[in-house]
């Protein structure tokens, strides 16, 4: 049965691993489909399931891709070195063995023997090409090789400083070894290399093709991994993933294919479920206490940790927000503690999901020294963030004083293919904030996620509604978002302090010093808490219905989650 998690029950969960405190969330290793699952000894296999996707997949290039789902698929067509066992522990993949060097500033990677859908081996030189790729076109996702994988000549090719992308620190010493070079040590290395921005790709394969068309078809598509792409069109509303019988560890690979249909509410959830028309499904709202309350779902519900965590970015620059009123750190701070986030996931999310005070969501990094959460406590900034009303008041006050008008019209954007439970969410804080702030008129308008993304990313926008779930095991996959400059900083906000603590946590003293690290990661989070630079509303979790002839299927809410090479349908 789905456990709805409240603060208190969050709080008590902590002082254990990162992958126990998720495990414990997602219901433990017992559970119908739960995570963590492999296959017994002798297990059925063969069949496909139908899996529910939230949004169309828009590319299957590790260069373009920005969204979970796009991730989750290209990750079933294509192994990185390392890959995620069933706790989230990075092991080895398409790499044999890894050896670190003693300044922890050299990797070598030995691979296995694997090849790519058209037969090619697997070498060396396609993570070379890969990754050299990844830097010189600066994509979004190209501060994951400079800023957090600290590849030593990233940065520069990144920035547009070296034009030589040769010079990128990584090396095919020959067919099986792959050299990697780090400008300075990077506690969670190994955990980035399954992240999909670090996968392979073939170059003669890719340079053979029209320009563009890299991963828009299976035509134009190589898979080295447990699945190959079978059908799929960019932006579909379907596509199908079939097995690989050449992958280098098909033996564990029982499912015959996987079927994913993008659904766009949750109601339309629960009926293809019901009809068997989909084996996963998630699902939100009241959909949640109907499945509750059916003797026949009940049993396969279960609520799994999804890792995201949604909140409000607002632009502070002049081009948007009446001239750029919310540059106003007490506006910010106002409409902040303006919002009830526990009537936001009580009656609105309604799937496990948990109220968020801090910027680096809770249950997902847990220092290596102490196993505590990082987030455990979400009073931390309780002087900043809060449902206070009365605070709130006050702080919209003083922005009136400051901003010498008594009148604010703003404009809230949010994607209306994410979920129905996301539109209730912007209603919800459209209704908070203009009640408890009388002055403030916060209109809605709904898009495509990818237009809502394109909009941030071009500042076109007053408030947006968004997510980012994290990358890699460590508060930096949130932290480094506010850095100034970094494509990820749809505020624009900049602080030259907060720089400097991330720049020592990433490249300077602090680095080969764990715990001094851990604490000064703090430090630059209560910056980004006192300045408002963004309003955190909740960790999400994920409601599925399971077919409970499917099993092991493994759940994470860091990178990838969902994995499906151990799965299995009676």
């Amino acid at each position: 049965m789905v456990k709805h998690f409240t603060r208190r029950s969050f709080l008590g969960a902590t002082g254990a691993s990162t992958a126990a405190l998720f495990l414990a969330a997602c219901g433990g290793s017992g559970d119908s489909g739960s995570g963590g699952v492999a296959p017994s000894e002798g297990a059925a296999g063969g069949g496909s399931i139908g899996v529910m996707l939230y949004t169309n997949v828009m590319s299957l290039d590790t260069d373009l891709a920005t969204d979970g789902d796009s991730f989750e698929v290209i990750a079933d067509c294509i192994d990185g070195l390392m890959q995620m066992d069933a706790d989230g522990k990075a092991v080895e993949a398409l790499a044999e063995t890894m050896e670190a060097s003693d300044d922890g500033k050299t990797y070598t990677f030995t691979l296995r023997d694997a090849k790519w859908s058209n037969g090619t081996p697997v070498t060396a030189n396609d993570f070379v090409f890969a990754w050299r790729r990844i830097c010189k076109n600066a994509g979004e996702y190209a501060y994951m090789m400079s800023d957090i994988g600290q590849i030593k000549g990233a940065a520069a090719i990144v920035a547009g400083d070296e034009k030589d992308e040769t010079t990128l620190g990584v090396t095919a010493k020959d067919d099986k070894t792959l050299v990697v070079e780090l400008e300075v040590p990077v506690p969670y290395f190994d955990s980035l290399m399954y992240f999909p921005t670090f996968y392979p790709i073939n170059e003669e394969f890719y340079t053979s093709l029209e320009d563009g068309t890299y991963g828009t078809s299976p035509a134009t598509f190589l898979s080295n991994g447990a699945f190959v792409l079978g059908d799929y069109t960019p932006g579909t509303a379907s596509l199908t993933v079939t097995k690989n019988p050449d992958y280098w560890n098909a033996d564990v690979v029982k499912l015959d294919s996987i079927n994913y249909q993008v659904v766009g509410s949750s109601d339309n959830a629960l009926t293809a479920f019901k009809s068997n028309s989909l084996d996963v499904v998630m699902i939100s709202g009241n959909q949640v206490a109907s499945a509750e309350e059916d003797a026949d779902l009940k049993d396969k519900l279960t609520v799994t940790g999804a890792g995201y965590m949604w909140y409000l970015t607002f632009s502070q620059t002049k081009k948007n927000a009446q001239g750029g009123m919310l540059a106003n750190q007490n506006l910010r701070l106002a409409i902040s503690n303006a919002i009830d986030r526990e009537a936001l996931v009580d009656n609105y999310v309604m799937d496990g999901s948990l109220a968020t005070y801090t910027a680096v969501p809770p249950q997902f990094a847990a220092s290596a020294t102490t196993g505590e959460d990082f987030s455990a406590d979400q009073t931390m900034f309780s002087d900043y963030i809060g449902y206070d009303v009365d605070k709130a008041q006050k702080f919209f006050e003083e922005a009136k004083k400051e901003l010498k008008t008594d009148t604010f019209e703003f404009t809230m954007i949010y994607g209306n293919n994410e979920g129905d439970e996301v539109e209730k969410v912007a209603q919800a804080i459209k209704e908070q904030v203009e009640g408890n702030l009388s002055g403030i008129t916060l209109n809605l308008q709904g898009m495509t996620k990818a237009e809502r993304l394109d909009k941030m990313q071009e500042d076109n926008y007053d408030v947006a509604l968004t997510r980012w779930g994290p990358d890699y095991a460590d508060p930096m996959t949130y932290l480094g978002m506010w850095i100034t400059n970094n494509s990820n900083n749809y505020g624009f906000w900049s602080n030259k302090e907060y720089d400097k603590i991330i720049a020592d946590c990433t490249t300077g003293d602090l680095v080969s010093d764990y715990d001094a690290r851990w604490s000064a990661l703090y430090d630059a989070e209560a910056l980004v808490m006192q300045e408002a630079v963004i309003a955190p509303l909740y960790t999400k979790a994920n409601a599925n219905l399971i077919n409970p002839s499917v099993q092991g299927i493994e759940f994470h809410p860091v990178a990838l989650n969902r994995v499906y090479k151990n799965t299995t349908k009676a």
